[in-house]
């Protein structure tokens, strides 16, 4: 069984992840603030490298199944740079889906594990939901 270890630096990279996903909701929050999403964007970046390392982050990146997703995520991040924010953040948002969404049964399974949401994701209708998403696609 592997283990996961919590080092420092995987300690500060969840940091930078939560920071820049709090930054990103406030900037959308606050109307598309073009400061809040950039900073949001770079530090979700910064964050996901320091996690899970330089080398798997750009093998993830790179996967040519991920590359739609990188692409799009790329080219909002540049949008929003470039001060059209929302046009930027229709782009991010379809590339995170489409780069993440290997990640949905392992979230799935710790969201029913939380003790009062756990119980409303058991509902039978709740549950097929669940199961019909669940995919089969590793996603580091």
């Amino acid at each position: 069984m592997v283990s996961f270890e919590m080092n420092d630096r995987k300690k500060i990279g969840l940091g930078l992840t939560g920071f820049g996903i709090f930054f990103t909701f406030l900037g959308v929050i606050f109307l598309f603030d073009e400061g809040l999403l950039t900073m949001g964007n770079i530090l979700f970046l910064s964050g996901l490298a320091l996690t899970i390392g330089l080398k798997s982050t750009m093998m993830f990146f790179m996967k040519p199944q991920n590359y739609k997703g990188t692409i799009s995520f790329g080219v909002g991040f540049f949008f929003v740079i470039i001060g059209w924010p929302i046009l930027g953040m229709i782009l991010e948002s379809y590339g995170f889906i489409v780069l993440f969404s290997g990640f949905w049964p392992t979230a799935a399974v710790f969201l029913q594990r939380i003790p009062v949401l756990g119980r409303l994701l058991q509902l039978p209708y709740v549950r097929s939901l669940f199961d019909r998403y669940r995919g089969k696609r590793v996603p580091v």
